[in-house]
């Protein structure tokens, strides 16, 4: 029997974290991320382990969002000394994500530190420091997807492109439980098809256990190309005004697909003649990484470079790196697109923006992403007249696009597409990553459409979970009689069972995804025990 917590992204969207346990006392976890969005979910971060930390082996990590990774220095400087096992642009991304992490940490400590002496209370320790980021590091294991891996007894592993952020992967997990062996699929995020910049999201066909992710699991998003005329509608908007065009945007992916974008409209000469400004150390050093990992391209954008453009530079963009070149942004007057982080508000120099812009009639804000319950994103997007910016009550008089064409996270129609591959491997469905109502709608339709037993677990919750027997109806002419025993027509079956599945999979298979070797194995193995009860 395999044990599986669910120890973040369950019931919410953030702090995505699972711990895998299998029978020989193995420990591994998929991801180990932050807790974002309202004080009361945040306060998640700080708890105590629910396993001890330099028990587990290895850790998977899916990708280099702050909700997947944000937690890794903690978990270090708390014992674990295992592999993270993640992919090469997953690595070097991450090297940036956590150190500017620990530094949000350290400043926040800071903050809270001082007003608590003026309260003859404590001081605070930051979650964890820059240091504790640095150590972390070490543990990082690149590999390279498609690769199938032995990661310690009874445990095999394989990562694929979710299609979700640069470097962004599914884990495939198979677990020796016993004789039998059961493969688990965690999907990390998994991006929209025909996503810009990256590949699209990899099939996959068999899964014992499937842990979907649901962030937008109740919903469909808007038509690409109409978000990309919302886009300049909001630009047009603002530059008619004189006002400034405001994006939060998370400084991994969804900033370098603005700036795609936005050297598109430039490539055709539909963008004003105004400065972008793209505000955040942190997403230059993305923008970097994401120019040096070329070959995770899709064909579109690899075109654009071959044509001789690159599409992260334009003539009017600029980089902002010191808090003076920021603070000089909004003291110059007239129109300007302003990029920053965070993506939802709650931290970084989009505050300052807001403050000083978001109270402007004639100025454009424009939400290009998810919005957690709590975060200020969130009350900006439900239209509160008045949002608290850097602890001052600000009245909200700009024009607020809400673009969801531009999501990095596949839809409820593509999520469910993705899902639709698994069926005849008749899996059954964890629906993780996503607010309580998304994914309990997700996991109804899950089951509604694909016939596919569906559950939604909650937080710290332990599922015990067992090898799947797969029930396999035979047909035979009605002429025909068995003329062997019951035991042996089963194993019979399967073997026909088997190969029947093995000629599907090599059709759908065919320009996409290889025979995998626990399919191989398995069929290997009830041969042998043909061969066994006919030696008998």
């Amino acid at each position: 029997m395999i044990k599986v917590t669910c120890l973040g992204a369950a019931g919410c969207v953030t702090g995505s974290c699972f711990l895998v346990e299998n029978t020989y006392g193995k420990k591994v976890l998929v991801d180990c991320g932050l807790f974002q969005g309202g004080k009361q979910m945040e306060l998640r971060n700080a708890r105590d382990w629910d396993f001890v930390p330099s028990q587990v082996g290895t850790l998977f990590l899916t990708h280099a969002h702050i909700d997947h990774c944000g937690r890794i220095p903690k978990l270090v400087r708390d014992g674990f000394k295992g592999r993270i096992i993640t992919s090469p642009p997953t690595a070097q991304l991450c090297e940036i994500m956590l150190l500017d992490a620990a530094h949000v940490q350290e400043m926040d400590a800071q903050w809270q530190s001082r007003k608590n002496r003026r309260k003859a209370f404590k001081d605070i320790r930051p979650l964890y420091t820059t240091e504790d980021a640095y150590k972390s590091l070490q543990y990082f294991n690149p590999v390279e997807g498609d690769e199938v891996i032995t990661v310690d007894e009874g445990i095999r592993a394989r990562l694929r492109n979710s299609g979700h952020i640069l470097g962004a992967s599914i884990v495939e997990l198979w677990i020796q439980d016993g004789e039998k062996e059961i493969k688990f699929v965690f999907s990390g995020d998994i991006g929209m098809n025909h996503q810009l910049i990256i590949k699209e999201p990899q099939e996959i066909f068999t899964a014992d256990y499937l842990f979907v992710e649901s962030t937008y699991g109740n919903r469909q998003h808007k038509d690409f190309e109409s978000s990309k005329e919302e886009l300049l509608e909001a630009i047009n908007y603002a530059v008619s005004n004189k006002e400034k065009v405001i994006i939060p945007a998370f400084a991994v992916e969804r900033t370098q697909e603005i700036i795609y974008i936005l050297n598109e409209f430039h490539r055709a000469g539909r963008l004003p003649d105004i400065p972008i400004y793209l505000d955040s150390p942190l997403a230059i050093k993305a923008t970097e990484i994401f120019k040096q990992n070329r070959k995770y391209f899709d064909d579109e954008a690899m075109a654009i470079v071959n044509q001789g453009f690159d599409p992260f530079d334009m003539p009017n963009l600029r980089y902002s790196q010191t808090p003076a070149e920021s603070m000089a942004i909004n003291e110059h007057a007239g129109s300007a697109i302003i990029i920053a982080g965070s993506g939802m508000c709650t931290a970084g120099r989009i505050k300052h923006h807001l403050k000083h812009n978001i109270w402007k009639e004639g100025a454009s804000v424009v939400i290009v992403g998810f919005q957690a319950q709590g975060s200020p994103g969130r009350q900006i997007v439900e239209g509160k007249k008045t949002i608290k910016i850097l602890r001052e009550e600000v009245v909200v008089r700009a024009k607020v696009f809400t673009i969801g064409g531009f999501s990095a996270h596949a839809d409820q129609k593509a999520l469910l597409q993705w899902v639709g591959n698994f069926k005849e491997s008749n899996p059954h469905v964890f629906v993780v990553h996503g607010e309580s109502s998304a994914s309990v709608e997700f996991a109804h339709v899950v089951n509604e459409n694909l016939g596919l037993k569906s559950y939604v677990p909650g937080w710290r919750e332990t599922l015990f979970l067992k090898p799947r027997e797969f029930p396999i109806e035979v047909s035979r002419p009605k002429e025909e009689k068995p003329t062997i025993g019951e035991d042996m027509l089963q194993i019979h079956a399967e073997v026909l069972s088997e190969l029947e599945r093995l000629r599907w999979r090599i059709q759908r298979a065919e320009n996409r995804e290889k025979i995998t070797e626990e399919e191989i194995d398995r069929l290997r193995y009830i041969q042998e025990e043909l061969q066994q009860i006919l030696a008998a």
